[in-house]
């Protein structure tokens, strides 16, 4: 995922803009007001090599009041522990990635990008799914791994609490390219990066990013899609915002030809994927965190932050945390980089985090780099920011 994001993200930032976002002031303010604390430390932390923070961090508690974070790499594991303030890895596999070279199975490498559940037992689970063709012989004409790229959300499903998932069999895609991993080779092609659930009153939502595509009878833009769905635990359910309502779906091209090809409307002013989106519990206001480089419309390389009052209309993006992201060249990143942001209320009333109060915990990755390679010495770290919305 990480190369993911340090060069298809890149070609992504510059198709979208925030033309798109409100130009009325901001409604919300955002905060930080401590310094950083480590979480999970990959040389002192991990069970094995596998173990780095690689998305951004989706927790939940249980149905002991336990809480499960998740957002390690693609042999996935999760910290747990009584508190957002007490967590542990857990050496444990809750999913592996078979790295199969049927691109069908949906079943090459995975990771766990976002969870919801109702009761702490049954948790839904959205895949952010890698079909790394160049790995597979014969199964992409070119052996650069950018160019045979061909992603997807995927269902997966766990009946104990995250302790172990499951996918859904057969395969259910959630968000995908209306064709075969073999077409438009050349260059990365699909849904991914899906955002954390959330939800409000009978709908969960959910943003996730798209290369788009050109086809006959179906120009898919570039940019960040809204997703609704009135049932986590029926992945078929899932579907996009077209600008005028939520009813385009993405069916499995390899078993369920569509008839139509739908298209999504991406929502200003995501230039790449949304890192997490919460509810201001005193006012109603939705808050995003994304990470952006340096542009016309971002001043600074960094994490920003953007309110809405409906998911669809957003004010203007606000720097939260500069630093050289993933998006920036590692070459010049002496510092290392910052990645894969998260808010998360340790005193939410949602099981899901997906509410805030007026502080929260910026969590996010922090990553060293070694001229210009980005290694995989990792950190999980948080700092409280304090938030203010205005009526």
């Amino acid at each position: 995922m990480t190369r993911l994001i340090l060069r298809t993200l890149l070609a992504l930032a510059s198709l979208t803009d925030a033309a798109g976002a409100a130009s009325e002031p901001p409604f919300s303010a955002l905060t930080l007001v401590g310094p950083p604390t480590v979480v999970f430390k990959a040389g002192r932390d991990a069970c094995d090599g596998a173990d780095v923070p690689d998305a951004s961090a989706r927790a939940f508690r249980d149905a002991s009041s336990a809480v499960a974070l998740y957002g390690m790499h693609y042999r996935n594991r999760a910290l747990r522990g009584p508190s957002l303030d007490a967590l542990k890895l857990d050496c444990a596999i809750v999913l592996d990635s078979g790295e199969k070279p049927d691109p069908a199975l949906y079943d090459d490498r995975s990771w766990v990008a976002a969870t919801w559940t109702d009761d702490g037992k049954a948790v839904a689970a959205l895949l952010h799914h890698e079909y790394q063709a160049n790995e597979h012989p014969g199964r992409c004409r070119s052996k650069v791994y950018l160019e045979c790229w061909y992603n997807t959300v995927v269902a997966a499903a766990s009946t104990d609490g995250g302790q172990r998932f499951s996918r859904a069999t057969p395969p259910v895609v959630v968000a995908g390219a209306p064709f075969r991993q073999e077409v438009e080779q050349g260059r990365h092609r699909g849904f991914f990066n899906p955002s954390n659930i959330f939800g409000d009153g009978r709908w969960r939502y959910m943003f996730a990013s798209t290369t788009g595509w050109d086809l006959k009878g179906s120009d898919q833009a570039a940019g960040v899609c809204l997703f609704r769905t009135d049932d986590p635990a029926d992945p078929s359910r899932w579907r996009a915002w077209t600008g005028t309502g939520f009813t385009a779906a993405f069916p499995d091209p390899y078993t369920k030809p569509a008839m139509h090809l739908a298209t999504c409307k991406p929502v200003a002013p995501f230039p790449t994927p949304v890192g997490a989106v919460v509810r201001h519990r005193g006012s109603g206001a939705w808050i995003a965190v994304f990470m952006a480089r340096k542009a016309a419309d971002f001043p600074e390389s960094g994490f920003y932050w953007t309110s809405s009052r409906d998911l669809v209309t957003w004010d203007r993006p606000r720097l939260l945390l500069a630093g050289a992201t993933l998006y920036d060249d590692p070459c010049g990143a002496s510092a290392g980089l910052i990645a894969y942001p998260s808010l998360l209320d340790p005193a939410a009333m949602g099981r899901n985090f997906d509410d805030t109060g007026d502080t929260a915990l910026l969590t996010y990755v922090t990553l060293r780099t070694e001229g210009c390679a980005i290694t995989s010495d990792r950190d999980l770290v948080r700092r409280p920011l304090a938030i203010k919305v205005w009526p």
